[in-house]
């Protein structure tokens, strides 16, 4: 859950949560030339409330959540727009956090629809309490609204949060 957590310490764990996950696909773009950047945005805790119910009081109110874009063909692509567009997208399903399928693992199915643009069942819009504007990078994102959780809550999480390289 460490949002500043290296590239090099994710790939040696070979494990990581969803945002871990995210920067390294970040990373990848960069070192291949793609320019990337990041959205701000702020959602609401409960968000995550169906998807961990028994860690509740864990989750806090408010979540940080970069969403990385990338420059293709001119212009910028959000992650969730990487295989398709958000309307061809949407016939993949709805996102909606529960079971392990993490927002990660959605953009290569379905629309993770930040802005309401879709079906209701692709639009988490709802969400958002704040869109925090774009960022250079991550660490540009989190150096201006700091990380999510504290550093105890990030130890207790971590291992929780993590997933294997499939």
């Amino acid at each position: 859950m460490n949002d500043t957590q290296p590239v090099s310490r994710t790939l040696l764990l070979e494990r990581g949560s969803c945002s871990q996950r995210l920067a390294v696909l970040e990373a990848v773009g960069r070192a291949g030339g793609i320019a990337g950047r990041v959205r701000g945005l702020l959602v609401d805790g409960r968000f995550w409330h169906s998807r961990f119910p028994r860690l509740r009081a864990l989750v806090p109110h408010q979540v940080v959540l970069a969403w990385p874009e990338f420059m293709l063909g001119g212009q910028w692509v959000a992650v969730s727009e990487l295989y398709g567009d958000l309307g061809t997208l949407q016939e993949g399903g709805g996102f909606t956090n529960t079971g392990g399928e993490t927002l990660f693992d959605a953009v290569a199915r379905t629309a993770v629809d930040w802005d309401g643009t879709t079906c209701s069942s692709c639009d988490l819009s709802g969400h958002v309490l704040t869109d925090l504007g774009y960022f250079s990078s991550r660490d540009a994102l989190f150096q201006a609204h700091g990380q999510t959780l504290c550093l105890p809550v990030r130890i207790i999480a971590d291992p929780i949060m993590a997933r294997r390289a499939a």
